[in-house]
């Protein structure tokens, strides 16, 4: 059941995002619109250190206007390999490079509007890292014990999709592994 797309309009083109209208054909031959959000594809990362803790950050998000726990994230720049970015996106975000990173999957972060893709990646053996960007100045490194990530999701204390996703999903890859 595919919707055929009968035009496309770009509304707008911005810095991190592009918002386009396209009209489309349902199958049942109705034709209606649809708002769709352009979003370059990001990495999310779960990062563990050597005590098995996870580096969570701790950052204002403006558009739901309170501060979030969240994995470490970040877009995949032009040209980019998605290990490249993990490397550059944790050692920006937490101060930490990364010398093992292992693919465990990924996902659309909100396909109901949004093209944004995240490859989930594990980092470990993390070494110091001096590498820091512009816009990482408010983000607070946080340590969590790995047993106290179930918790912290259930409580709501983790409340972002990526976070909740990719946490899960390494928590029964690290069953599988243990």
């Amino acid at each position: 059941m595919v919707e055929k797309t009968l035009s496309s309009q770009l509304i707008y083109d911005g810095r991190a995002v592009k918002l386009r209208v396209d009209t489309v054909k349902m199958p049942s031959g109705r034709e209606t619109t649809r708002e769709i959000v352009e979003h370059s594809d990001c990495v999310a990362i779960i990062a563990i250190d050597a005590d098995d803790n996870v580096l969570l950050v701790s950052q204002f998000r403006k558009p739901v206007e309170r501060e979030l726990l969240e994995i470490p994230a970040g877009g995949i720049e032009t040209g980019e390999d998605p290990v490249t970015t993990v490397r550059r996106e944790l050692a920006e975000e937490t101060g930490y490079l990364p010398q093992k990173v292992e693919r465990l999957g990924g996902f659309y972060s909100t396909p109901g509007y949004c093209t944004e893709y995240l490859h989930l990646y594990l980092a470990t053996d993390l070494t110091p890292s001096q590498l820091q960007a512009e816009d990482t100045e408010n983000i607070r490194l946080i340590r969590v014990p790995l047993g106290q990530i179930s918790s912290l999701i259930t409580s709501g204390s983790i409340c972002d999709a990526k976070s909740i996703a990719g946490l899960l999903t390494f928590l029964e890859y690290h069953k599988a592994h243990q």
